[in-house]
């Protein structure tokens, strides 16, 4: 019989390319992986594995085997929902993963519902970009994601996949106090031709959806600096050293020498969470998404 262990190895590595990969999926050292692979092609009596420079490469045998593998997986997930829908216990392990803002501003409240609601129920957080979540959770590795998206520039999401809107998230204009449109009470994207810009890092989600959003608006941007966390963009603009777009969940306070300052049209965010619809039947998915709802409540009311 074919473990599940070693069938989840191989799957890892014909989804990530490569052991080293499929290790940090999977939480284990790169050895632990290719320990497993190896006693699976002893298991089945098949290469599995050659070797390709460096790294490995997956032989027909184990591709065919890893799609019987994906397969198998989804059974056993859903088997254990059923399980544990059964039972009605919300206890065992749940693997969550937020985006940043997410982490700091919303899930302390919700982490401490689910403690004091459901004490035998161990939830491990995991901060990630939001693009990075969905795949993660689309693939098994995460229960349960936080995610947003831009309303103008919604992220795709993966099939499978079940969603529920936690708050819309509102982004207002940070200048510095002694820019000449910081008196002003409103402000549209093309009042501020010429404007220096700082956002988050290349490729991350936010500074695509900058970018697409001030071309938009005919305004080419001239992005002068990189900063990943909002408090730290903030305390960029207080320098003097250009504008920012800050979403409200993401500054938990204003620096001194900041004016934030509404935007028309409003540039929203929301704010969602998304599992498995395989894994919905389990109750600790089912209290974690309530959890966040009611988090996502009492933050929207302060907005």
């Amino acid at each position: 019989m074919l473990d599940l262990n070693r069938l989840k190895a191989l799957h890892a590595v014909h989804v990530y390319g490569s052991v080293g990969a499929a290790a940090d999926a999977l939480m284990v050292t790169p050895s632990a992986v290719s320990q497993q692979l190896a006693k699976l092609e002893r298991e089945t009596g098949a290469t599995l594995v050659e070797r390709n420079g460096r790294g490995v490469r997956l032989t027909d045998a184990a591709g065919l085997l890893a799609e019987h593998a994906e397969r198998i997986l989804a059974l056993v997930e859903t088997a254990e929902a059923d399980f544990q829908a059964l039972r009605g216990a919300v206890v065992g392990r749940l693997n969550v993963g937020a985006f940043p803002t997410a982490a700091r501003g919303l899930l302390p409240r919700a982490l401490v519902i689910l403690r004091e609601r459901h004490p035998e129920l161990e939830v491990h957080l995991f901060e990630r970009e939001p693009d990075r979540t969905l795949r993660e959770v689309a693939r098994g590795e995460l229960d349960l994601v936080v995610a947003q998206d831009w309303m103008n520039r919604p992220l795709a999401t993966p099939d499978g996949l079940s969603r529920r809107t936690l708050f819309d998230d509102i982004a207002d204009l940070a200048l510095p106090a002694d820019h000449p449109l910081a008196v002003r009470r409103e402000l549209e994207l093309p009042d501020l031709i010429g404007e220096k810009w700082i956002s988050s890092s290349v490729g991350q989600v936010c500074y695509d959806w900058l970018v697409y959003t001030l071309r938009t608006a005919e305004l080419e941007p001239d992005i002068s600096i990189t900063a990943d966390e909002y408090p730290t963009q903030l305390a960029l603009v207080a320098a003097g050293l250009g504008c920012a777009i800050v979403p409200r969940m993401g500054r938990t306070s204003v620096p001194e020498g900041v004016r934030m300052v509404p935007l028309l049209p409003r540039l929203t965010r929301r704010i969602y969470t998304l599992w498995r619809a395989d894994a919905a039947r389990r109750p600790a998915i089912r209290a974690a998404v309530e959890a966040l709802a009611e988090a996502g409540e009492e933050f929207s009311a302060r907005l």
